[in-house]
C-alpha cells in the first residue's frame, strides 16, 4: 500500500515543481528582464539556471520532460491501488525510465553546481522527488523478480531500506552544495 502511495505523492510533487518551473520559463520567455519567484540570492536563482544551455538539453525546456515524466508514476500508483498487475516488461521499462531520470538529475546537479554556479529551487524539488521514486521502483522491480532471480535479494534489501538509500543520496547532493556555496550561505540571512 505504501509503494503506490509513494509513487503518487512523489510523482505529484515532481509534476508540481515541473509545472511551476514551466510557468516561470514562460514568464522569462515573454520578458527576459523578468525576475522569477525563486531568484532569492546570487546562487539560488532559477532564472540563471533556466537561461543556461543545459536547461534545454534536447532543444526544448527541460521542465516539459518533467511534466510528461512525473505523470507516469502517478498513473501507475493509482493503477496499482485499483488492482492492476503489470507484466515484467512493463516494470523493466518503468525502471529504465526512472534510471534515466536519476541519471538526468545527477547530470543536472553537476551542471547546476559546478558549471552554472546557481541552484534552482524548482529543480531541486524535482530532484528530491526523483530520488525516492528511483530507489523505491528499483527495489520493488528487483525484489519482485522482474530483473531476474539474482537481483531479488538486492531488491528486497533496497526496497526495505529505501528510506536509507534516499537519505544517503540526498546527503550525497547536499554536502557538495553546502561546501561549494559555503561563502554564499551568509547572503541568505
Amino acid at each position: 500500500m505504501l509503494f503506490p502511495i509513494s509513487l503518487i505523492l512523489f510523482g505529484a510533487v515532481g509534476w508540481i515543481a515541473s509545472f511551476g518551473l514551466t510557468l516561470e520559463r514562460i514568464k522569462v520567455a515573454g520578458d527576459p528582464a523578468a525576475v522569477t519567484a525563486c531568484d532569492i540570492s546570487p546562487f539560488i536563482s532559477c532564472k540563471s539556471v533556466m537561461l543556461s544551455e543545459q536547461a534545454a538539453l534536447f532543444g526544448f525546456p527541460n521542465p516539459l520532460i518533467g511534466l510528461a515524466a512525473f505523470f507516469a508514476p502517478v498513473l501507475v500508483g493509482f493503477a496499482i491501488l485499483a488492482g492492476a498487475k503489470f507484466a515484467s516488461w512493463f516494470w523493466q521499462g518503468f525502471l529504465l525510465g526512472h534510471l534515466l531520470a536519476m541519471s538526468f538529475v545527477l547530470w543536472l546537479f553537476s551542471q547546476s553546481v559546478y558549471v552554472i554556479g546557481s541552484l534552482c529551487i524548482y529543480c531541486m524539488v524535482a530532484w528530491s522527488a526523483t530520488i525516492p521514486l528511483f530507489w523505491s521502483v528499483f527495489g520493488r522491480v528487483a525484489k519482485d523478480g522482474h530483473l531476474g532471480s539474482r537481483f531479488e535479494r538486492i531488491g528486497a534489501i533496497s526496497f526495505e531500506w529505501t528510506w536509507v538509500l534516499v537519505i544517503l543520496t540526498y546527503l550525497g547532493l547536499i554536502v557538495p552544495i553546502l561546501i561549494h556555496f559555503w561563502n554564499y550561505w551568509p547572503t541568505l540571512f
